[in-house]
C-alpha cells in the first residue's frame, strides 16, 4: 500500500508523512527530493514551475509509486500533486488497495503562517498564492483538515485508511 499525501506547500505533507510512516513502520519519501536542481532553483527565487517543469518530476514520483507497489513495500509519499491530471498520472493503473490519496486541506492564512516560520527550505513563500491558484481540490481523495496537530492529523488518516 502506498499513501500519497497531497496539498500545497506548508500543508504538513512532510511532517505528517514522517509521523505516519513511523507509526506504521513504512518507508517515507518526500517528493520534493525528486525535483531536479533546476526546479528547486526556480522555486527558491520565487519563480512558479510550469507544467513542462513538473512533468519529469511527476514521472519520477510515479516511478517511485510503481516500484513500491510492485515490490510490495508500503510507503507514505509526500507530493503536492495540485492538479487532477498530476494525480491521474501518479496513480494511473493502481487500485484503491494499492494507492490512496490523502489531501491535507488548510486555509491560505494557516499555510502562510506556517511558511513564514519555515527555515532552510527551497520553497519561496511568495509562491504560495500560485499554489492555491493551481490547486484543483481532489474529489477522489480522503480529505483531512490540517489545522490540527500533526499527531491528530496522522491519527485521523490512520482511522480513515483503516490502518
Amino acid at each position: 500500500m502506498v499513501t500519497i499525501l497531497i496539498g500545497v506547500a506548508g500543508s504538513g505533507k512532510t511532517t505528517i508523512g514522517r509521523l505516519l510512516a513511523g507509526r506504521l513502520g513504512w518507508e517515507f519519501h518526500d517528493g520534493d527530493d525528486l525535483h531536479p536542481p533546476s526546479n528547486k532553483e526556480k522555486m527558491s527565487h520565487g519563480i512558479p514551475l510550469t507544467d513542462d517543469d513538473r512533468w519529469p518530476w511527476l514521472r519520477a514520483v510515479r516511478d517511485l509509486v510503481k516500484q513500491r507497489v510492485e515490490n510490495k513495500r508500503s510507503a507514505v509519499i509526500a507530493c503536492s500533486a495540485l492538479k487532477q491530471e498530476y494525480r491521474d498520472l501518479i496513480a494511473a493503473g493502481f487500485g484503491p488497495k494499492d494507492v490512496s490519496l490523502v489531501y491535507l486541506k488548510g486555509s491560505e492564512a494557516l499555510i502562510a503562517q506556517r511558511l513564514s516560520l519555515r527555515k532552510n527550505h527551497f520553497f519561496d513563500k511568495r509562491l504560495l498564492q500560485s499554489q492555491f491558484d493551481a490547486l484543483e481540490e481532489p474529489k477522489d481523495a480522503i480529505i483531512v483538515d490540517t489545522s490540527k496537530t500533526p499527531e491528530a492529523v496522522a491519527s485521523e488518516i490512520q482511522a480513515k485508511l483503516n490502518l
